[in-house]
């Protein structure tokens, strides 16, 4: 869907980045991101959890952002990822959850950034901006 893994960790930060922000940006659904992040080995799995709640404290996510990606993820509320992000200031260990809850870390984390990325982009990067991630093309459009 969103690219291959390599060895050097390079292509999968690249489909990492890539997944992440088109989900958070509507492009691809949130059970695209998922089906993605599924396939990946667990190392592999783990790292993006790591890089994804980067991205999440990046973002300047709240509590009230991560309440908001939790109603959107699908995951009980009562979850150890759904908890963590809630939290003032909120969580990120979730690469350290057991590997079986990982899935639903995912799903709490790109929900939760995309909530906080959305409010950013609509104040911070209003009119513009030079983040390419910021700026990704609808998946039709891709060269």
């Amino acid at each position: 869907m969103l690219g291959d893994s390599s060895e050097d960790g390079c292509s999968t930060r690249g489909a990492t980045v890539r997944a992440v922000n088109e989900v958070a940006q509507g492009l691809r659904t949130l059970e695209e991101g998922t089906a993605w992040f599924s396939l990946l080995p667990q190392a592999e799995r783990t790292a993006v959890l790591q890089e994804v709640a980067g991205y999440a404290m990046q973002a300047h996510i709240t509590a009230a952002d991560g309440s908001a990606g939790v109603a959107r993820s699908g995951v009980k509320p009562t979850a150890n990822a759904s908890v963590m992000i809630c939290m003032d200031p909120p969580r990120y260990g979730f690469a350290g959850l057991p590997a079986e809850e990982h899935v639903k870390a995912f799903r709490v984390l790109v929900s939760a950034f995309s909530v906080a990325d959305t409010r950013r982009r609509q104040t911070y990067c209003q009119g513009g901006c030079g983040h390419s991630w910021h700026n990704l093309p609808a998946p039709g459009e891709r060269p």
